[in-house]
């Protein structure tokens, strides 16, 4: 029987955003993303929510040391995208809508390199207390 088990780690951060496809006009960029396609953009307070599933390590008890995830979050993710435009601050979105669905899959993409592949790692990001995707599913 696998004794596998799920830690988290929640964490927070400010981005202004706006979602825009540059070969629509205005009116089809209003009628798809609504307030989101604001010319001034508009911004979220996001909760990242990391997930690790393993087994505890046999000397440690951890999963994975959740200072250690704590410190990559905040070095890939929390340092790079808090209190910016991720539109025209961030490389990652130069060229790709900020969606949730998108900002959750570039967020797996620069965690995943730091964390040990034998572990499973799935990303929870709120963009409102109501709103929320996953990645992967």
């Amino acid at each position: 029987m696998s004794k596998k088990v799920a830690v988290f780690r929640k964490e927070h951060f400010n981005a202004a955003h706006r979602l825009f496809n540059p070969s629509w006009d205005e009116e089809r960029n209003n009628k798809i993303f609504g307030k989101c396609a604001l010319p001034n953009y508009q911004g979220h307070n996001y909760e990242l929510i990391v997930k690790v599933v393993g087994e505890p390590n046999t000397n440690t008890g951890y999963v994975m040391d959740m200072k250690e995830l704590s410190d990559i979050i905040q070095r890939e993710i929390i340092e790079r995208f808090d209190h910016r435009n991720l539109n025209l601050d961030t490389k990652e979105f130069k060229h790709l809508n900020p969606t949730a669905e998108n900002i959750a899959v570039v967020i797996y993409e620069l965690l995943r390199p730091h964390i040990d592949t034998k572990l499973d790692m799935q990303i929870r990001l709120y963009e409102t207390p109501r709103n929320f995707v996953e990645y992967p599913v």
